[in-house]
């Protein structure tokens, strides 16, 4: 997760770009139990002790009050522009600083009240922040780019900052009348409304129901966590009605989600609109400016590649052997693994399935395991799933995991240990103005270490039965973060252009919509899956259709990563080069233009087609294992 703003500021564009990634549980690992070996991360790196933290909050508060004294002065000389400019990126460091500690001991137990109140205090400060420096790029407009280039030019202090200030420069055009954006700015939380709505609803207000299953177990809440675990279960008949019943629950608020939804696509078509972007789609990736073509792209060729989706499909029938398959299909485990890795086996796997990428990323890597970095197991009150949060610059990443010691927690493991070198080698070559990268980039980082991870497994001789996992494993990966994911964008996509129409949506409007997206992607009309129009309201289900345009991030990444860990593997010398330049270069290039400058073109198909390749062969040999164990 990353907390983003679509118009980056010059100085306040890390205000908001936490560094935080967040792998969600698997719905079939416990979460929150007691571990008595607990391996904690050493909160003192950033702070010594609550009163240490405090101190530096009130610093931070008392000197926001300073930077009111430079408005109307932006354009006076190169020196009170770097004056001003420095302040904010101390006070930008301070206050991320002291949310990586509220947060982290916050997660430590969220039933501890004291530190999720400290954790709202790191919050607000962004909103202090973010109001004490409104001002700025508005004024930074109005002195114009001749201006601002002729000052980076006088002061070589400056060029830390001058990423920021062209960016500002460049989002001009969008950029409305003093007046105009503090209206749009007013209307924020108006706009922000139906986000917050559907969140209430969705996670604190839905009637979820009791359900007596066909096998005799019963569910006392079939809420979202239930439905997690539940729909996984091997007992088929159990699994449907567990669809019924949940899907049936949403149901019944298909008209109020439906307007909830349609309006913050209205909100979202407003604002496009009012800064004169041509479209929704352009609004959003406008803040990194990617091209509208990546997210074209991306879903044009996966409606291309469909066949291969309905063939994961029905391998997955194959090894479940059924007759014929049903939406209610799609998550049950297909495959087992009967051993157990300890935290010590994941660090070693790690290390060894990213030699890759050379010796410098290992040095680092390296380093990490052997610092107090972590905090490993599950236990009571602990937040569930995984996440690594590098914010603090003069500090080192933190990770939290929940390790079972199933091979997904390894997985788990090196995806956000990607995450953290990334950060690291970010850190040691950019300054602080430049250090934070956008999702854009930090998923693939993450994403390429579970290829390696996946083919260091299958370079080995292994059981039939073994292998077979690893390669369901990383099936199931590209089906749900390539395929599931970009039928979400596809979705997000068409709601928007039918708002954009002027066409009025509902929520029954955007149940078939979604219904037909559905069967497309599994071969309804093929005959490769049944979709049953009840599991249709699947859409209200979706917390990122609040994201604007967010999903097709997971799509893109998973794709560059593996064009990357093809490309090494296929010994191409120099793709260890440029995939070291994109982890060193944090955020001081455009994402899009970075990776293009490592051959990584994501407005091609290129990479899209090597994700698809990689899948087929998968297949072909899982398809021969199945028929050497007479499957």
């Amino acid at each position: 997760m990353k907390m983003t703003k679509k118009l980056r500021l010059p100085l306040t564009a890390l205000l908001t770009s936490t560094a935080m990634f967040i792998s969600l549980p698997s719905a079939n690992v416990a979460v929150a139990k007691e571990t008595s070996s607990q391996i904690e991360w050493d909160l003192t790196d950033l702070y010594a002790n609550t009163d240490a933290w405090e101190a530096e909050r009130q610093q931070v508060l008392e000197k926001l009050k300073e930077l009111d004294s430079y408005k109307g002065r932006l354009g006076e000389s190169a020196a009170t522009l770097l004056e001003v400019s420095d302040k904010v990126s101390a006070l930008q460091k301070s206050a991320l600083r002291l949310l990586v500690f509220a947060t982290l001991s916050a997660d430590e137990d969220l039933r501890v009240s004291e530190t999720q109140e400290r954790r709202s205090l790191a919050r607000s400060l962004f909103a202090a922040m973010n109001q004490a420096t409104s001002y700025m790029a508005p004024e930074l407009l109005e002195v114009g780019p001749e201006k601002i280039e002729a000052f980076i030019a006088a002061n070589q202090d400056l060029q830390k900052h001058a990423f920021n200030l062209r960016d500002t420069m460049r989002q001009k055009e969008f950029t409305l009348s003093k007046e105009a954006e503090r209206v749009l700015a007013n209307a924020g939380d108006v706009l922000g409304g139906p986000g917050q709505i559907y969140g209430l609803m969705a996670n604190a207000s839905m009637p979820w129901t009791s359900l007596t299953l066909p096998s005799g177990e019963e569910i006392k809440l079939l809420n979202q966590a239930a439905y997690s675990k539940y729909r996984a279960v091997q007992n088929r008949e159990d699994r449907k009605a567990v669809f019924d019943a949940f899907w049936g629950t949403w149901k019944q608020y298909e008209a109020m989600l439906g307007a909830t939804l349609a309006t913050h696509v209205k909100g979202h078509v407003f604002n496009a609109q009012s800064r004169g972007y041509e479209n929704a789609l352009a609004a959003a990736v406008s803040g990194s400016n990617i091209p509208t073509d990546v997210y074209r792209t991306l879903v044009a060729t996966a409606n291309e590649n469909l066949d291969s989706m309905h063939r994961y499909l029905k391998l997955r029938q194959r090894l479940l052997g059924l007759q014929d398959m049903h939406y209610y299909d799609i998550y049950p485990e297909v495959t087992a693994l009967d051993r157990t890795f300890s935290i010590d086996d994941a660090k070693e796997m790690t290390l060894v399935s990213l030699q890759p990428f050379g010796k410098k990323y290992l040095k680092h890597l390296k380093k990490g395991f052997k610092g107090e970095w972590m905090h490993v197991f599950p236990q009571e009150g602990k937040r569930p799933g995984a996440y690594m949060f590098g914010s603090a610059y003069d500090v080192h990443p933190y990770l939290l995991l929940n390790y079972n010691g199933g091979f997904e927690d390894v997985s788990t493991f090196s995806h956000e240990w990607g995450h953290a070198v990334h950060t690291m080698l970010s850190r040691e070559n950019q300054p602080f103005e430049t250090f934070s990268y956008t999702t854009f980039t930090a998923e693939l980082a993450s994403t390429t270490n579970e290829v390696l991870l996946q083919e260091h497994m299958l370079a080995k001789d292994l059981p039939d039965s073994e292998r077979l996992y690893y390669i369901d494993r990383a099936l199931e990966g590209i089906r749900g973060t390539f395929f599931r994911q970009t039928m979400f964008a596809e979705f997000e996509l068409k709601i928007h252009e039918m708002q954009e129409a002027g066409e009025a949506l509902s929520g029954a409007k955007m149940t078939k919509l979604y219904l037909d997206l559905l069967r497309k992607y599994h071969g309804h009309d093929e005959g490769v899956m049944n979709i049953d129009e009840a599991y249709a309201i699947e859409w209200a289900y979706i917390p990122h259709f609040y994201r604007n345009f967010y999903v097709y991030q997971y799509a893109t990444s998973i794709s560059g990563g593996t064009a990357f860990a093809e490309r090494m593997l296929a010994g191409d010398k120099t793709a260890t080069e440029d995939y070291i330049k994109v982890l060193e270069a944090g955020g001081s290039q455009y994402p899009y233009e970075l990776l293009k400058s490592s051959k990584i073109d994501l407005a091609s198909k290129t990479p899209y087609e090597t994700l698809i390749a990689r899948m087929n062969r998968l297949m072909d040999e899982a398809d021969k294992i199945l028929d050497r164990m007479g499957k």
